[in-house]
């Protein structure tokens, strides 16, 4: 067998318009030192990336860096979608961003170039192949978000936030390459293909100790990437310290980055009777832990933080099927991973919208706020209110929110295609739960305002700034404040990307299984 890798060029050109995106953002910020350049060259080259995928992707599955009928990097159906969402989600994150780099809060050329260098990883992910090109791309993808996280000048919510999720994120990757490393040395693969035809074709290598462990640590590894519980501490203090574009990444491209690299290793690699139940305990503890919690959230970013965690649960749910040997079969389980990708889609959609919502209703450089922040706000604000309410229905699963709706749909049809039945039922009766929440929250939008004078001073669960901070350090509005009086920020490309998030979410909820059809490819 001859070991010389073919290259296909034409493969790699998503990855190289993403690789070569942040070059050029580099370059422009040391020649040209303008922001508005910066910024448009990032825009540019995230919306060529974003169209050279689909491009791409709409010729078939193309294969590179192979060795016999192993490959390193697929890029098929499912890899175009992931790279072309991927490479949208960073396009409305940097219009997102416009206000927050003019306050002068994080330095522009920094900014966009370690967002450039995530969407390279997020949109190598999605082909790879094998497991040092999926680890090296998930990290590509999450690396740079340890210092975006952290990038907000005079802020020390900020900065906790990023050791916060530096610390977490290291153990989980720790963990991740010993699994690999343990897996290679059970099986002698690292292709994906490959581990999972030597533990098809030798059942005995289950029973080793060794196999155990390295299943177990590359599950549980990437379970804290998607913010599973109960590795999902990190999430809700990360989102709630960071800036308030850099948090919305974290909770759409960064999460579907973790649920695309676990998926790649079940469907794959791993064998389903041994994930399977773990996945199933995984999804039941996540979106209920997720729910009950978001339940007695009082600040914005940490009610939406903990429903993501939530939303992951549900994400995971359609591949708990697996547990059983009716969601084992070759229908089931194209269903159930279609489902989990389709779901994916549709949240970080959605979710996109959501924080679009909040940070067109919030002021130029501040926090999420609380709930009390929001109260009223539809009779100031009315469209941007309606938009976030939209998102938060959708969210929920409810109409005219046609795309959350599917996407539970979506979910339920598959578990019980898979014979989970009892998962199905926990799907429901947490959905039922998250209503309580999203509905409190869009309720909130319509109500009366109230006296500042009768709110309390700082919620429980909000982050209590350092002695002798002022409010400019927790990226807050000054003490004594209404924020409701603060006009919020007026960038038209924050408008863009509320309007087009939530003209996607329609479009998807009314041709959902569009987004089925290209998930099972």
């Amino acid at each position: 067998m001859s070991v010389v890798q073919s290259v296909d060029n034409v493969a790699l050109l998503p990855a190289y318009l993403a690789a070569g995106t942040a070059v050029l953002v580099l370059l422009a910020d040391l020649l040209v030192a303008r922001g508005r350049v910066t910024l448009a060259t990032a825009a540019v080259g995230a919306a060529a990336t974003a169209l050279g995928a689909a491009l791409v992707g709409a010729g078939g599955e193309r294969r590179t860096f192979c060795v016999g009928a192993d490959c390193s990097y697929v890029f098929g159906g499912r890899a175009a979608l992931v790279a072309v969402v991927v490479a949208l989600l960073t396009l409305g994150v940097l219009a997102l961003s416009g206000p927050l780099l003019r306050a002068g809060q994080s330095p522009t050329g920094e900014y966009c170039f370690l967002l450039a260098c995530s969407m390279t990883g997020g949109v190598v992910l999605g082909a790879a192949g094998d497991l040092i090109t999926l680890i090296v791309a998930l990290e590509t993808l999450t690396l740079p978000l340890y210092v975006l996280v952290g990038l907000r000048r005079d802020s020390l919510a900020s900065a906790e936030a990023a050791v916060t999720f530096f610390v977490v994120s290291v153990v989980a990757t720790t963990l991740t390459l010993l699994g690999a490393a343990l897996l290679y040395a059970a099986t002698g693969g690292l292709h994906l293909g490959r581990i999972g035809a030597i533990l098809a074709d030798r059942p005995d290598l289950l029973d080793l100790p060794l196999t155990t462990a390295a299943v177990a640590l590359v599950v549980l590894g990437l379970a804290f990437k998607v913010a599973a519980v109960p590795f999902h501490a990190w999430a809700p203090t990360t989102y709630d310290g960071a800036p308030l574009p850099v948090a919305a990444y974290l909770s759409t491209a960064s999460k579907l980055g973790g649920v695309v690299a676990l998926l790649a290793v079940v469907q794959y690699a791993l064998p389903a009777d041994v994930t399977g139940p773990v996945l199933a305990l995984l999804a039941v503890l996540t979106m209920t832990v997720g729910n009950l919690v978001a339940l007695r959230q009082r600040r914005t970013v940490r009610l939406l933080a903990w429903s993501s965690v939530a939303q992951a649960g549900y994400i995971l749910a359609p591949l708990g099927a697996l547990a059983l040997a009716a969601g084992r079969t070759a229908d089931a389980r194209t269903a159930a991973y279609a489902a989990a990708v389709a779901y994916a889609v549709f949240f970080v959609v959605l979710e996109l919208a959501a924080f679009a919502a909040v940070v067109a209703l919030r002021p130029a450089g501040a926090d999420g706020g609380t709930l009390d922040d929001l109260r009223g706000a539809a009779r100031r604000h009315p469209w941007r209110a309606v938009a976030l309410g939209l998102a938060l229905v959708g969210l929920a699963g409810l109409p005219p929110g046609l795309a959350g709706l599917f996407a539970k749909v979506t979910v339920v049809r598959s578990l019980l295609d898979g014979g989970a039945g009892w998962l199905a039922v926990v799907v429901a009766v947490n959905a039922v739960i998250g209503l309580a929440y999203y509905l409190r929250l869009t309720a909130t939008l319509w109500a009366a305002p109230t006296s500042r004078a009768d709110a309390p001073a700082r919620t429980a669960d909000a982050p209590a700034p350092a002695a002798g901070a002022d409010a400019r350090l927790v990226g807050a509005v000054p003490a004594g404040a209404d924020a409701s009086a603060v006009a919020p920020v007026r960038a038209w490309t924050v408008g863009v990307v509320l309007a087009v998030a939530t003209v996607a979410a329609l479009v998807l909820g009314l041709a959902p299984q569009l987004v089925l059809d290209v998930a099972a490819r």
